[in-house]
């Protein structure tokens, strides 16, 4: 049944799942769909106060991450006067509360570098009305102001609202609300995310999507979340993380819904539940990043979690009753306990910083090895050109 994207938006919010995972393709309506969830949750205020009152409303009941945020940050190149580059931020209390009155700028930092490269650095100024950004050489040297690419801006902005979303479940997580630190999330019923990807490399939108679901699922009250996006890879792996996880905040289909929007050719949509248990072809997606990987030699911590992710779906297909029994066997026919023990301890960081950790040589062959018996064992499909 066809409806309009407000339609769309009313039965999002009639669902009352804690998460709503949507995929739609780009042009669909993603950002106009968050704009009529905002309105419908927050309605705008005819009202004396203005932009003002209607943001902070809006903050009350909802938090929102769509094209709408990149807004507020525009550049100022001063071409006449030759100065160098810096990225201004408009005032707003999105901005405000998390930089001014919470200090939180070197997290910001911290997990912009996560997505970016580690040298590029952001300089709020004393007021946080501006930011400039310079390579950092490891000494006291640094280069001059540059002006990053649109992507890199795209995850700095993104970076924000990560840190502002990580600050505001830990206030709610507290259970009593006479003790949290601030009163102003109180009302907070919403969290809307469209599409925060741009311009990532596979490995970093991977984490992303990682990080988002931990963080969701850290959230141990009544805030919901709706997330829209046009990326296969990170709705795939948003997907895997929220729904193997049935422990925590039991996503199950009760808790956790996952739609695919269309566009239909008269300017109605059309929001089909999506039932299937792979998305994608997720598990044949994951085989060929751990090819890729242990072939070029670039493996990292979170390569560890693909293996277990595969091993799961593998052993609930065949029908064994834990994925450990698919590792290769010792001389008595049993598992060896350190090929499970290095998934277990490699694939459940608590930090995330930790996803990204350098391993040792030896976990990389063993990495590696895995991968081939699996392939060998069960008979995956290798990619053309990728041989054992």
């Amino acid at each position: 049944m066809s409806k309009t994207l407000k339609e769309v938006a009313e039965e999002l919010k009639r669902t009352n799942k804690t998460v709503q995972l949507i995929y739609a393709f780009n042009g669909t309506g993603k950002t106009r769909l968050s704009r009529e969830f905002k309105n419908l949750v927050a309605p705008k205020n005819g009202d004396a106060g203005g932009d003002e009152a209607e943001a902070k409303l809006s903050r009350t009941k909802i938090l929102y991450y769509n094209a709408f945020t990149e807004d507020l940050f525009y550049w100022d190149n001063d071409l006449t006067l030759d100065a160098e580059p810096k990225l201004k931020i408009q005032p707003n209390t999105f901005t405000d509360w998390i930089l001014r009155d919470q200090g939180q700028d070197q997290y910001v930092i911290s997990n912009f570098q996560r997505y970016a490269d580690n040298r590029l650095t952001p300089h709020f100024s004393e007021d946080f009305s501006e930011v400039t950004f310079s390579i950092e050489r490891g000494t006291d040297e640094r280069s001059g102001n540059l002006k990053i690419s649109k992507g890199e801006e795209s995850n700095f902005i993104w970076s924000i609202f990560y840190t502002l979303l990580d600050q505001v479940i830990t206030i709610l997580n507290v259970s009593e609300v006479s003790e949290r630190e601030t009163d102003q999330f109180n009302r907070l019923e919403y969290v809307f995310i469209d599409d925060p990807v741009s311009s990532l490399d596979e490995n970093h939108l991977i984490e992303l999507a990682v990080n988002l679901a931990r963080l969701i699922k850290s959230n141990q009250s009544g805030l919901k979340f709706i997330i829209t996006t046009h990326n296969p890879l990170f709705y795939n792996v948003l997907f895997n993380e929220l729904a193997s996880d049935e422990k925590t905040l039991n996503y199950k289909s009760k808790f956790f819904g996952k739609y695919r929007l269309d566009k239909i050719e008269d300017g109605t949509f059309h929001l089909e539940e999506q039932s299937n248990d792979s998305p994608f072809s997720y598990h044949l997606f994951l085989m060929n990043e751990l090819l890729s990987a242990t072939s070029s030699g670039q493996i990292r911590k979170y390569h560890f979690n693909f293996l277990r992710n595969i091993l799961e779906k593998t052993s609930t297909f065949l029908g064994y009753k834990k994925w450990g029994d698919l590792l290769p066997k010792t001389n008595d026919g049993t598992s060896a306990p350190y090929m499970s023990r290095i998934i277990n301890i490699s694939s459940h960081s608590k930090h995330a910083g930790e996803e990204v950790a350098d391993l040792t040589e030896d976990d990389k062959r063993v990495l590696g090895y895995l991968v081939n018996e699996l392939i060998r064992d069960y008979r995956f499909q290798r990619p053309e050109g990728q041989n054992g």
